[in-house]
Parts: structure tokens; C-alpha cells; sequence
């Protein structure tokens, strides 16, 4: 099995990526209803199928994979938590039923045994292991205690707070379960080894993790919350760790000037549930706009990048585009177009020359779709194109698989998963749970803001931003 971590240490670069010239949409005013082409609805529902149908309803749990048989992924859940939500408004199932999977799921995560043992606990400190099994919620073979993967969890759970906000028994358990949850969560101890960051993880083997969630990645939002803590919150300052080395990340000029990380899920999971269109703190009020505006910009440099297609893969254009973190055909170097290419497996992948850059010629949906709020008049052409263009072989039961390579034409060489053909390429067989979520969760947030309208009511998105120094919009 693949351990589909998303997290790698981050590399320097100089290289200036030419990104399309667009307009600034700096301090974006909220909106209310959106519309989206009758197309996406069918995107919509099915990707919605894969966590209704794919969750053990007897804990809540969402594999990491299907149909590949899989663990837990805990960050799957958190994306889950308002997937159900959505279902409800959207008439795909009832409050009823999204009430109670919601509760049995928060339940189960407060009742889990938490420990320092390094087997027989489903986590330690109020945080969770990155993968736990499926059946019983222990901890899955040595993988990390997660800061990154228990926030986007608690994300959800915070989610699930605000939304069931009605006077039932199963609502107020809901709440009540909620809160709990994320206070008990001791932020510090990632910091327990004297760092002033955060570490991004703990192995009880071994102690905290070298790397720090520090620089531009999807790591913001790990900081946000550990500030806005109601109990163990991280000291003041944190925020400043994380900026301190914002100066590696900036690329392009004018327009195209943005804080720079390569797979697109770093612009997206921590937008997803944190609205942060008119807010500002010290570097963006510097740079004169805010990190949507930054997202924006990096969306439309993934597109340009594919565009310009300088290692001159196949299907890549300025339709089908979008590189992220996602499975791969695997880790060979074979000959492609005269010299020796290298393939990669599940890795996270973005565009030469910014941080975390890698391409093989993999392309994944959720790279385009995830960034719908960001940029919808080229995120919609894109959905379009990869249904006329590539239809059953990427699109099927739970909507779009997870990535595909037309480069990858390889009749002698077996991939590690997934399916090859001569002509089309190679073509992912798994849907992620963690790549699935931001499909359904931006388009929402793109129809009326559903998932951030819910977030700006918590207190903790609230307390945190403003400790971090942010200031304006909907902060006030």
C-alpha cells in the first residue's frame, strides 16, 4: 500500500514562472449565490457518493482509498464532516441522516484511547495518527501523530459545530462533542522539544519531526487553530515563525506576483474552510493583496505552466491542466521523446521552478477543480474539457478518478497501480478521499459560500486570525 503523504520538505528556487496576465481581485466582497453549469451537478453528486457510500457507519471512518482496500485517512473524515452537510441541503440525503453520521463520527474520535504507547491508541495529546485502521481506529502500522491531518479533522469537526445548530438532543451532542474535541488538543506539545514552530508530526519511536509548518504551504491553517485554542493554545508569535521565510516563496512580478508553493493543494485546503477574501495580515497588507488574490494568482500560473508544457508531455493544454499532490504510474526512469524521463508514484507534483516542484506528465481533477472559487472562468472550461476529452476513463462511479498520464504509454513496463493503454495513456484506478473532498467542498464554497459562511461563526477561526494579526473584511 502507498502512504499518500502529502507533506515533503520544501526546495528552493529561483526560477520566475510567467504566469497569464489578470485582474486583481484583492479584497473580494463576499457574495451570496452562484451558478455553476448543469454539468457540474453530476460532478457534484457523485463525488458526493464516495463519502456516503465508502464511510463504516459504525465509526465514521473514510478510507484513504477506494476500491483499493485501505486504512483510515483522518483528513478524509474532516472533508466529510461538511460533504454530509452538503448532502442534506442539496437533497442527496436528509439532516436526519447527516446528523447522526456526524455524531457517530464524533463520538467515536472522542472515545478513542489516546496514549504515549506506540501501538493500541488512536492518538495521543487530543491529536490523531495520520492513518488508523478502518475496523478498530488504532493507529496504523508507524505512521506520524499529525498535526496537519488532525487540523483538517478538527476542521470539519468545528464545521459540524456551527452547522447542526438546532434545539435537538442529537444537534446539542453534536456541539457539545465538537468543542470538546478541539479543546482538548495540547498544541504545545508539537512545540515540546523547545521549537518555537510546529513540528509537523510525532513518532513515538522517535519524538517530534525535524520539518516545521513554517513557509507557504497548506500548513496555515495548522497555525490559525493552534492559535485560536481555547486552552493550550501556541504563544503569540507563532505567526511569525510561520512568515519568517516568506521571502523563498515569492515568484513572478506585477500580476503574477504571488507567495509560491508547486502541488495546489497548499493554496487550497486551508481556503476550503477558512474564508480569507478581504483579510489581511503584515505580509499580504504589505504585498497589497490577500491570500485568495494569492491563490488566484497561483491557479492561473498552474494553468500557464501546463500551457507552456516545457518538458513537452502529452494532453497537457490550456484546457486540461492542474498539478497536485496525487497518485502516479510509479517510480521508473524510461525513455520519452528521444531522453530518459523520470515517473514518480503517489507524489506531490506543481510546476518547475517553485517550491515542491515535480512533473511527470500526471495530471489530477482536483488540481483544477479545488480551485473553482479561486478562478471559475478557467476552472469550469477545464471540468468541461476533461469530461468531453477523456469521459469514462476518468469519470465513473464516484465521479473523477484521482489523476491520469497520457504520457504513459507503456506496454512493458507494469505501474504500480492503476491501468495503461497504448493510445490514451495511463490512468488512475483509486478515488482519494483527500482529493475528492476539495472538489465538493469549492464548489460549494463557490455556489453561496456554504462551507465558509458556517466557519465564520467559530470563535476559534475568529481568535486565531486575529492573533495572527489579520485585520479587515469580515474580521471587522
Amino acid at each position: 500500500m502507498i502512504f499518500t503523504d502529502r507533506r515533503s520538505f520544501l526546495k528552493n528556487s529561483s526560477l520566475l514562472i510567467a504566469g497569464s496576465a489578470l485582474p486583481s481581485r484583492a479584497g473580494a466582497k463576499l457574495t451570496s449565490t452562484r451558478t455553476l453549469p448543469s454539468f457540474y451537478d453530476e460532478i457534484e453528486r457523485r463525488t458526493f457518493r464516495f463519502f456516503w457510500e465508502t464511510v463504516n457507519r459504525k465509526n465514521g471512518l473514510i478510507p484513504d482509498r477506494w476500491p483499493t482496500p485501505s486504512f483510515c485517512s483522518i483528513a478524509a473524515v474532516g472533508f466529510a464532516l461538511p460533504v454530509y452537510a452538503i448532502g442534506a441541503e442539496r437533497g442527496w440525503c436528509t439532516r436526519e441522516e447527516a446528523r447522526d453520521l456526524t455524531l457517530t463520527t464524533l463520538r467515536f474520535f472522542w472515545s478513542a484511547p489516546q496514549g504515549p504507547r506506540p501501538s493500541g491508541t488512536a492518538g495521543y495529546k487530543g491529536f490523531f495518527y495520520h492513518f488508523i485502521d478502518m475496523q478498530t481506529g488504532l493507529r496504523y502500522r508507524d505512521v506520524e501523530l499529525s498535526s496537519v491531518d488532525t487540523t483538517i479533522l478538527f476542521l470539519g469537526v468545528l464545521f459540524a459545530g456551527a452547522f447542526y445548530d438546532r434545539n435537538h438532543p442529537t444537534e446539542l451532542e453534536i456541539r457539545k462533542l465538537s468543542a470538546a474535541l478541539y479543546a482538548r488538543a495540547d498544541w504545545n506539545f508539537f512545540r515540546s522539544d523547545g521549537r518555537a514552530p510546529i513540528s509537523m508530526g510525532h513518532h513515538p519511536e522517535g519524538g517530534l519531526i525535524d520539518a516545521n509548518w513554517v513557509g507557504y504551504n497548506e500548513g496555515m491553517m495548522v497555525n490559525v487553530l493552534a492559535l485560536g485554542a481555547p486552552v493550550h493554545a501556541a504563544p503569540g508569535n507563532l505567526w511569525d515563525q510561520w512568515t519568517a521565510p516568506y521571502g523563498r516563496f515569492w515568484r513572478g512580478k506585477g500580476p503574477t506576483r504571488r507567495l509560491a508553493f508547486a502541488p495546489l493543494f497548499g493554496h487550497q485546503y486551508s481556503q476550503i474552510f477558512i474564508d480569507f477574501r478581504g483579510i489581511f495580515d503584515a505580509p499580504m497588507r504589505a504585498a497589497g493583496f490577500d491570500y485568495f488574490e494569492n491563490s488566484r494568482r497561483e491557479t492561473y500560473a498552474n494553468r500557464a505552466y501546463c500551457t507552456a508544457n516545457p518538458m513537452g508531455w502529452s494532453g497537457y493544454s490550456n484546457r486540461i491542466w492542474g498539478l497536485t499532490a496525487c497518485d502516479g504510474p510509479g517510480n521508473f526512469k524510461l525513455p520519452y521523446k528521444g531522453r530518459e524521463r523520470q515517473f514518480f508514484g503517489y507524489a506531490a507534483r506543481g510546476p518547475l521552478g517553485e517550491p515542491d516542484e515535480r512533473d511527470d506528465g500526471t495530471i489530477a481533477p482536483t488540481a483544477a477543480l479545488g480551485s473553482l472559487p479561486f478562478a471559475p472562468e478557467i476552472v469550469v472550461p477545464a471540468a468541461d474539457a476533461l469530461l468531453k476529452e477523456h469521459g469514462a476513463r476518468i469519470f465513473d462511479r464516484f465521479g473523477f478518478k484521482d489523476s491520469f498520464n497520457p504520457s504513459f504509454t507503456y506496454q512493458n513496463v507494469r505501474p504500480e497501480r492503476g491501468r495503461v493503454d497504448s493510445r490514451h495513456g495511463w490512468v488512475a484506478t483509486d478515488y482519494l478521499g483527500i482529493d475528492q473532498g476539495p472538489i465538493l467542498l469549492q464548489a460549494a464554497n463557490y455556489r453561496d459560500d456554504f462551507v465558509w459562511k458556517y466557519m465564520r461563526r467559530v470563535p476559534a477561526i475568529r481568535i486565531g486570525l486575529k492573533r495572527a494579526g489579520f485585520i479587515g473584511g469580515w474580521l471587522g
